[in-house]
C-alpha cells in the first residue's frame, strides 16, 4: 500500500480535488479562501493517512487469514521442486491485473497455505480487497443457506472480493450439491474476471 504523499505548494483546483474525494464539504466550500493556511496541507495528510490505515484494517480484518508465518521464514530448500522465480513473480501481484487464477498443489506440509496467505497478504498491502477460505468452510457456509436470497447473499462473500484464496480444495470429496456451490463461485468470478489462489 501507498504511503500518504507529503503535500507542498497547494493550488486550488487539485486541492478542491482531494477535498471531494475525501468528503471534506465544509472544507471544500472554503477552499480558496483556506487555500494559504499553513495547517491545510497537514490536516489533509493526516486525513489520507488515517483513512489508509482504516482502509488497511478492514480488508485484513475481512479477508479472515489469521495467523501465519511471514515468506521471510519459508524453507526455499524444502520443497526440493518449488519453482522461487514463479513464486516471487506471483508476488508482483500481475495475476490480479490479468484475473489469472494460481494453483499450488503439492503434498502436504510444503508450505502451500503459507505461500497462499502471504500471497494475499501482499494483496491486501496494495490495497486490495480479498478473502481467504478453507474450501469446505465455504461449502458449508453456502450449503447453509435456506433461500435463494440468502445464498445469493453469501456468495458474494467469496465473489465480490478481488482475491478469494481457497485453501484445502483437494483434500476433500464433494456431493453434487457442493460440487455445484463450487462452480457457481468460479463461474462468477470469471465473468466479473476477478482471480482465485
Amino acid at each position: 500500500m501507498n504511503a500518504p504523499t507529503t503535500i507542498t505548494n497547494l493550488t486550488l483546483e487539485p486541492t478542491r480535488q482531494h477535498l471531494r474525494r475525501l468528503g471534506l464539504y465544509g472544507l471544500l466550500a472554503q477552499a480558496e479562501t483556506l487555500l494559504n493556511e499553513p495547517w491545510l496541507a497537514r490536516v489533509l495528510e493526516i486525513e489520507d493517512s488515517e483513512r489508509a490505515r482504516r482502509s488497511l484494517k478492514r480488508r485484513l480484518d475481512n479477508a479472515r487469514l489469521g495467523a501465519f508465518k511471514p515468506i521471510t521464514d519459508f524453507d526455499w530448500a524444502w520443497p526440493t521442486k518449488c519453482d522461487r522465480s514463479l513464486i516471487e513473480e506471483l508476488f508482483s501481484l500481475g495475476f490480479v491485473g490479468e484475473a489469472a487464477n494460481v494453483v499450488l498443489f503439492g503434498l502436504n506440509g510444503l508450505g502451500k497455505t503459507m505461500l497462499l496467505k502471504n500471497l494475499t497478504h501482499q494483496a491486501l498491502l496494495h490495497g486490495h480487497s480479498a478473502r481467504f477460505t478453507l474450501a469446505s468452510d465455504m461449502l458449508h457456509e453456502l450449503a447453509a443457506q435456506d433461500s435463494t436470497l440468502a445464498l445469493a447473499r453469501r456468495l458474494r462473500r467469496y465473489t465480490s472480493p478481488t482475491i478469494l484464496a481457497i485453501d484445502e480444495v483437494g483434500y476433500l470429496s464433494y456431493d453434487a450439491r457442493y460440487a455445484d456451490l463450487l462452480f457457481e463461485v468460479v463461474t462468477r468470478r470469471y465473468q466479473q474476471p476477478r482471480p482465485i489462489l
